[in-house]
């Protein structure tokens, strides 16, 4: 089980990276329980999470330099079947990969929306998918390179450019 410390990013499945603001105990039904308290980086949202609930909900570390090329690396591959079934399976199936909290699975969604996109009109819902997909990836990617987000983006936008 990931331990974190107050001060200490994490990522958080759907929602993207936070801050661990502090470590609280709270009494629920005469039991003593220890939550970290999480404020997610882009919106300010403030999530309480059970410490012995982390594994459960997906709570992660802020990916490695290493895996950092790893995730370029899908961003960059050309050679995929993407999936022309009907917009609303797709995005079924994309929002399950974002759920998932991995980083890699949501830089496949972004991938595989943008180069849909070239093909043809994506639905609302698609967009937004991709929005939040690109989202969260620039904000993990800054944090986990020491990189501005600008310069993150500009680079996704140099990988996406037809």
């Amino acid at each position: 089980m990931l331990c974190f410390k107050v001060g200490d990013k994490a990522v958080y499945p759907a929602h993207g990276v936070g801050e661990v603001e502090s470590i609280e105990s709270k009494e629920i039904l005469g039991s003593e329980h220890t939550f970290y308290v999480l404020r997610i980086l882009d919106n300010d949202m403030k999530i309480m999470i059970p410490t012995s609930n982390v594994d459960n909900v997906g709570l992660r570390e802020v990916i490695s330099k290493k895996e950092v090329d790893r995730v370029y690396r899908i961003l960059g591959e050309r050679d995929v079947q993407i999936d022309h079934t009907t917009w609303n399976r797709r995005h079924r199936e994309y929002m399950e990969k974002i759920k998932t909290g991995s980083v890699f699975e949501i830089a496949e969604v972004l991938r595989d929306l943008s180069l849909l996109k070239f093909d043809k009109d994506l639905s609302f819902g698609e967009r937004k998918l991709l929005d939040m997909a690109r989202n969260l990836l620039i904000k993990e990617l800054s944090i986990a390179t020491s990189t501005e987000e600008r310069k993150v983006e500009g680079r996704l936008a140099k990988i996406f450019s037809a």
